[in-house]
């Protein structure tokens, strides 16, 4: 963005301002621009929800863990086909990843192949994760800031599925059963722990309720899934017991208001 100088030595309006837009005072403005930049493409693309998938960006297609990456892109193509008897003026359940490499390429692999809208929630990081050739065009994000991306994980979401990953993708899968364990998503969401043998290795769940730092109860908040069909009709029975409500309006609301009162959307 240049910032050319008026005829009349008037200085440039502030949003022309690149110096001002890059500087810490307008910190608060690039955080509003990741929500409303997103949020315009959305409605514009016609997306009404999403199913999230997590995963390692570490698994490769021909890796000592590929059967992860054929059945991420076997499950996406799969849900992305049943999708699409939803799509009327909005686009339902559209797959939506990280936008890099390993699981997100798979799943965003899987729903392109099925002709399907499909979306990268890419961020900036020191390794350059790059975005994935499969991501629509239209539905490829950048972003800086972490939360902000995360807000987009959950807001659009009514399904993820989370396959074997790392650091990132145990703080994604924590920070939306902590949403769903403390009702902060006005919304059904179905978590999916993808590959059973591998989660209860990593996370011993049981270990939390038995030292009582999360309740019986809280094991209810997700399921474990290890083939491609068994995911597919898990999700699909709960997005049609939970998500499939008729159509009010073409875009998404936020997701719950502190007032009880105030009225739904922006």
């Amino acid at each position: 963005m240049s910032n050319p100088t008026p005829p009349d030595n008037r200085r440039s309006p502030a949003y022309l301002n690149e110096k001002f837009l890059n500087s810490p005072d307008a910190r608060a403005l690039r955080i509003l621009a990741e929500f409303l930049e997103p949020l315009a493409h959305f409605r514009r693309e016609k997306v009404r929800d999403t199913v999230v998938f997590f995963g390692s960006a570490r698994i490769s297609e021909d890796g000592p863990m590929a059967r992860y990456y054929h059945e991420a892109r076997e499950l996406a193509r799969m849900l992305t086909e049943w999708a699409d008897q939803f799509t009327n003026s909005t686009y339902r359940f559209v797959v939506c990843t990280g936008g890099g490499p390993g699981i997100m390429e798979a799943a965003n692999r899987g729903a392109s192949e099925a002709k399907g809208k499909t979306i990268g929630l890419n961020i900036g990081l020191p390794f350059e994760q790059l975005p994935n050739p499969y991501i629509t065009p239209e539905l490829s994000f950048e972003f800086h800031y972490f939360f902000m991306r995360k807000f987009w994980f959950a807001y659009l979401s009514k399904a993820l599925v989370v396959f074997p990953g790392g650091y990132g993708t145990m703080d994604e899968l924590m920070e939306l059963l902590t949403l769903s364990q403390t009702q902060k998503l006005a919304k059904k969401i179905t978590i999916l722990l993808y590959g059973s043998q591998y989660w209860k290795e990593i996370i011993n769940f049981d270990a939390l309720v038995k030292y009582g730092m999360i309740s019986p109860e809280d094991l209810n908040l997700f399921q474990y899934a290890d083939h491609p069909q068994t995911a597919f009709e898990l999700l699909k029975e709960a997005l049609m017991a939970y998500a499939l409500q008729p159509e009010t309006h073409e875009t998404p609301s936020i997701s719950k208001s502190r007032n009880p009162r105030a009225p739904e959307g922006l």
